[in-house]
């Protein structure tokens, strides 16, 4: 596992609890911020993917 892929899992989890303690607070800009943070998590979580497919296809 790449280390973008656990940072972008991590910033996925605080999304949704951002979004989840929004939402049931009704704090729309913590909820904005949650759904915007779950979106730049898994961003991250596939370029890591990715750069461990690119290092796993360069070692064959």
């Amino acid at each position: 596992m790449h280390k973008d892929e656990a940072k972008g899992v991590a910033k996925q989890v605080e999304g949704a609890l951002k979004d989840g303690i929004g939402g049931l607070t009704g704090n729309n800009k913590l909820q904005a911020e949650g759904k915007v943070d779950k979106a730049v998590g898994k961003t991250q979580q596939k370029v890591g993917e990715a750069k461990d497919a690119v290092r796993d296809a360069l070692k064959k």
